[in-house]
Order: C-alpha cells, then structure tokens, then sequence
C-alpha cells in the first residue's frame, strides 16, 4: 500500500486528484471575486479609424460617464489593457497590426467591434482592401452594432461584456 502512494506514477495521480479537489474547491468563490475584479476595471484600448471615434469619445465625456460602469479611460500601454474596441473600416493592410495589438495584450482579453464597418465592413463591403469584419482576425467578444453607434448602444455593449465576464469560468 506504501509502497503504491510513493510510486512516481501513482504520485502524478494523487497530485492530479489534489488538483482537481482544489480547483472544485476554490473554483467558486475565488473565481466570482476574480470574475468581479475584472467586470469593474475594464481597461480599453481602441484602434479607431472613422467616425465610431467620435462616439466612444462621446462616451468617456461627463455625460454618459463610462467609468461609473468600470470601463476605465483608455490610457496605458497595450500590455495593460484587457478590452481592445475597434472601431470604423478595416483594411487588409492594417489587419497584421490588428492582430499583433490582440497579441500583445495580456489574458484575459476582450474584443468590442463597434460599429457597422468593424463588424461587416460597412459602406466599403465590396472594395478590394476592406475585411468584411474583423472576426476573421481575430474573436469578438461583443457587436455594437450601428452607424455609428450612439454612445448609449457602447454603454450596452459593455454591459453585455461584463455579464459574459461575470458568468465566465475561472482559470
């Protein structure tokens, strides 16, 4: 029997079964204070290149007030940030650095296409140079849909965010 629980094989198995028992254990409580620290300090970065700018810069103004809502100015560096929010039209050429913005963020990171450009393309859908979306380069958390939208559709699109945040599961 002594000699089973110090065998290196079965040590791996214990030591597997101690983990899962933990992450049972901890999963929970640790994972909703965790889930809930992150829901309320969402820090974006934006990639903005048409007129979705002017509303997101309408939103962090006094009047709809963002920060109320955990969604802290975009300030910082790219290795700060776990939202990026792209907004307006797409090109294949901008689409490596697109993605090398989503690289450079740390986990968990969240991804808000708003606006009918970022999210189909828009009025330019059928030109040579444009995506028809950005989610074929990289995963979108969230569509605002619009154009533009106002800043009240971002607000709910950030709310919708932090309800997936707040169901997500703890790693």
């Amino acid at each position: 029997m002594l000699k089973d629980l110090v065998n290196p094989s079965t040590f791996n198995v214990l030591v597997g079964k101690l983990e899962d028992v933990l992450v049972r254990a901890f999963d929970k409580p640790l994972g909703y204070a965790v889930n809930w620290g992150r829901l309320w300090s969402l820090w974006p970065v934006h990639l903005e290149t048409a007129c979705c700018s002017l509303e997101f810069g309408a939103a962090s103004g006094p009047r709809y007030d963002v920060e109320r809502f955990g969604i802290i100015e975009a300030f910082g560096s790219l290795r700060q940030c776990d939202l990026v929010v792209v907004q307006g039209t797409v090109t294949r050429k901008m689409a490596p650095r697109l993605r090398m913005i989503y690289d450079q963020m740390p986990d968990p990171k969240y991804v808000i296409a708003m606006g009918a450009c970022a999210i189909t393309g828009g009025l330019y859908f059928d030109s040579y140079n444009v995506l028809p979306g950005i989610d074929g380069i990289i995963p979108v958390d969230v569509y605002v849909p619009g154009c533009p939208p106002r800043p009240e559709t971002l607000i709910q699109g950030c709310m919708l965010l932090q309800e997936k945040i707040k169901r997500s599961r703890f790693k």
